[in-house]
C-alpha cells in the first residue's frame, strides 16, 4: 500500500479525531473550544480531498471514510451543541425532553451525508447546505451570546421556539433543492469565479469587523447569495 494514497486518508482521520475532541469539550460546556476543533475538522476535510485530488488516489474508501468523519464533526457535534445549549439555559424546563429535538440537526446532516455520495449532481456544486457550514453556524451560537450578551440578545438566542425552528430549518436546508456555488476554484479566472471571489472578499471583511459574531451571518449570505444567483440565471435563461 503506497504512503502518498493514505496521507488523504490520514487527513480524514484528523477530522474525525477533531470531531471527537470537540465532543469532550461540549460535553464539558466549552463551546469556545468545541467551535475550535470543528474549525479544525473542518479545514482537515479540505485538505482530504485536495491531496486525494492532487495525488489521483480518490476512491470509494476515502468517500466513505470523509462522510463518516463529517458525521461527528459536523453532524454530531451541532446537534450535541443545540441539545447542551437547550438544556444548560433550561428553555424547556428541567423536566422536559423537549433539548433531545437539538439531534434532529444531527438526523438532517446524516441523510444529507449519505445522499451526496451517490448524488453526482454536486461534483463542482452542491445541492442543499453542507454540513461543515451548518456545523459553523451552531457551534458559533453559544460563543455570541457569550461574547455579545444582553438581556435582547440573549432573549433572542435562548428563545424555545427561536431553538427550534432553525433547528428543523437547518434539517430541510440541508437536504432542500436548492442549488448553492462551490468555493472551489480551479484556476485565477475573475469572470468565471466572480461570485466566489466576491464572496470570500465579503467574509473576510466580515470576520475582521464582527469576528465570532460574523460566522452565523457568513453562513447566511451565502444561502442567500446563491439564491439569487439562481434567479438571475433563471431570468437570464
Amino acid at each position: 500500500m503506497k504512503l502518498k494514497a493514505q496521507i488523504p486518508n490520514l487527513f480524514t482521520m484528523l477530522n474525525l479525531f477533531s470531531g471527537c475532541v470537540a465532543l469532550v469539550f461540549v460535553a464539558d460546556f466549552k463551546f469556545d473550544l468545541a467551535f475550535y476543533f470543528v474549525c479544525l475538522g473542518i479545514f482537515f476535510d479540505f485538505f482530504d480531498g485536495f491531496f486525494a485530488r492532487k495525488f489521483g488516489v480518490a476512491g470509494p474508501l476515502g468517500v466513505q471514510l470523509d462522510s463518516l468523519a463529517d458525521m461527528v464533526t459536523s453532524g454530531v457535534v451541532p446537534g450535541f451543541v443545540m441539545f447542551k445549549l437547550m438544556l444548560s439555559e433550561d428553555v424547556f424546563g428541567t423536566e422536559s425532553y423537549l433539548p433531545y429535538l437539538g439531534f434532529i440537526i444531527t438526523l438532517g446532516a446524516c441523510y444529507r451525508l449519505a445522499n451526496f455520495n451517490i448524488d453526482t449532481r454536486q461534483s463542482d456544486s452542491f445541492i442543499g447546505l453542507p454540513t461543515p457550514a451548518n456545523a459553523l453556524f451552531f457551534c458559533s451560537l453559544p460563543i455570541i451570546n457569550s461574547a455579545f450578551y444582553d438581556d435582547n440578545f440573549s432573549g433572542v438566542v435562548y428563545n424555545k421556539w427561536v431553538l427550534v425552528t432553525i433547528t428543523i430549518l437547518s434539517a430541510y436546508i440541508m437536504n432542500a433543492e436548492i442549488p448553492l456555488f462551490s468555493l472551489k476554484i480551479k484556476n485565477f479566472s475573475f469572470s468565471k469565479y466572480k461570485l466566489q471571489l466576491f464572496f470570500l472578499a465579503l467574509s473576510v471583511l466580515m470576520l475582521l469587523f464582527l469576528q465570532i459574531l460574523a460566522v452565523p451571518l457568513i453562513i447566511l449570505v451565502y444561502v442567500l447569495l446563491s439564491i439569487l444567483d439562481n434567479q438571475l440565471k433563471i431570468t437570464e435563461k
